[in-house]
């Protein structure tokens, strides 16, 4: 039976939206999908790069899932929604998770429907569908956006629960606006903090806590804006970290390990995490030491020198080729006494006294580096790097490569003692 036959002489609807209309809107299924998501992040720019990123697979997966399950339950009235349902569900588990509230997502529901609903009157007049017709067809249509998003309003009260957060997320959206650098403009961060009842500061400092871990919430300062829903947590502290902020700070850790990063303007927030975090790895792997809270700014050296661990190996390799075709222990040796020397420039005894040998050993040593480096210790750039090379080489406690590419023309390095 026809879709017009399902229509009264009166242009009523017969009954429930027939169910060959279904055959009918199934063609129309892709190119509808396209004028939803473009009219979605036309409203809503910051969908946009979820619709053009990592996820955009599952995201598409979701909309189309959610377009096909109502045609389909159009055609066969009992057909499964659990592949819909979870989808929904995962839509607001990631706003959740975004620090958002559903806002934004019942929006986009709101503008899918208008276009839907625009979709089916264009259609509606190319089959002559009575305004009865239209006019059921927008109930169907707008019952089912409530059931999409009293899904995805399941899914996102179940990760509140999980991430122990309260339901309004605002200050963790600000918190990631603000990571997000300077190509946020400042008015939108004061207006989003202003519906926080957050003080926009003009310095902050970046604390980075070890994964896996959680400060006892209550006991941090009511002003810190924090993220404990990222892989790798973290929290903002307004201005630098005073004595005060510290003791309180170390007080809500309870011992979990964190790193402070640098205090910075609240455009170079990101810079700020960067040095925290880079800070909470170096003590991950024993090149830093100390308290459970590190202050980046006590180690600014190892930051600098560690920052790209590829480009040290590389300046090892440029750097400490004179000594590539020594054994491990005659490497260690002339290392050693090369790094000593250069940071402290001391007599062959003052060397001799760190190094725990003869003062001979150290001028033996001395000649053979002088004879293998040349002018590469007389030039000051060139010292200069090979000093950088020699001391990133000690922080992380290796040695230089034992194969390297060489300068041409060096001479043969005797053996050490």
């Amino acid at each position: 039976m026809s879709v017009m036959r399902q229509v009264t002489d009166q242009g009523e609807i017969a009954g429930p939206i027939p169910r060959e209309f279904a055959a009918i809107m199934r063609p129309e299924i892709p190119s509808l999908l396209k004028e939803m998501a473009a009219e979605i992040v036309a409203a809503i720019p910051e969908y946009g790069h979820l619709l053009e990123g990592p996820n955009s697979r599952v995201i598409r997966i979701g909309i189309e899932q959610s377009i096909a399950t109502f045609v389909d339950r159009v055609a066969a009235p009992t057909a499964t929604t659990s592949l819909r349902d979870d989808l929904c569900r995962r839509f607001g588990r990631y706003e959740a998770y975004e620090g958002r509230s559903l806002d934004n997502l019942q929006a986009a529901y709101r503008i899918g429907c208008q276009v839907a609903l625009r979709r089916v009157r264009a259609v509606g007049r190319r089959y002559n569908l009575s305004a009865g017709f239209m006019l059921t067809f927008a109930d169907a249509l707008f019952a089912y956006m409530g059931d999409l998003a009293e899904l995805s309003r399941e899914g996102y009260v179940q990760a509140l629960a999980e991430l122990g957060e309260e339901p309004d997320n605002r200050r963790r959206r600000l918190l990631r606006r603000i990571l997000g650098g300077t190509a946020v403009a400042r008015s939108a961060l004061a207006e989003l903090a202003e519906h926080c009842g957050w003080r926009l500061p003009d310095q902050m400092t970046m604390v980075a806590i070890a994964p896996g871990t959680r400060p006892r919430r209550q006991a941090l300062d009511p002003d810190m804006l924090q993220d404990f829903a990222d892989p790798e947590p973290h929290l903002l502290v307004p201005g630098p970290l005073t004595d005060e902020r510290r003791a309180s700070l170390t007080e809500a850790l309870g011992g979990c390990r964190a790193a402070v990063g640098l205090t910075t303007g609240l455009g170079e927030a990101a810079d700020s995490l960067r040095w925290a975090r880079h800070t909470l790895a170096l003590a991950g792997t024993g090149v830093l030491t100390g308290d459970p809270l590190l202050l980046s700014e006590d180690h600014l050296l190892p930051l600098w020198l560690l920052g790209d661990p590829a480009l040290a190996d590389q300046m090892s390799a440029k750097y400490l080729a004179p000594l590539a075709d020594l054994t491990a222990a005659q490497r260690a040796r002339l290392i050693d006494t090369l790094r000593i020397w250069l940071t402290t420039r001391g007599t062959a005894a003052q060397v001799a006294e760190q190094l725990g040998v003869h003062p001979q050993t150290v001028r033996y040593r001395l000649r053979i580096l002088d004879r293998a480096f040349g002018d590469q210790l007389v030039h000051p750039d060139e010292r200069f790097a090979t000093e950088i090379a020699l001391r990133a080489l000690h922080l992380r406690g290796g040695s230089a490569p034992a194969r390297t590419p060489r300068r041409p023309a060096r001479p043969r390095v005797p053996k050490t003692r």
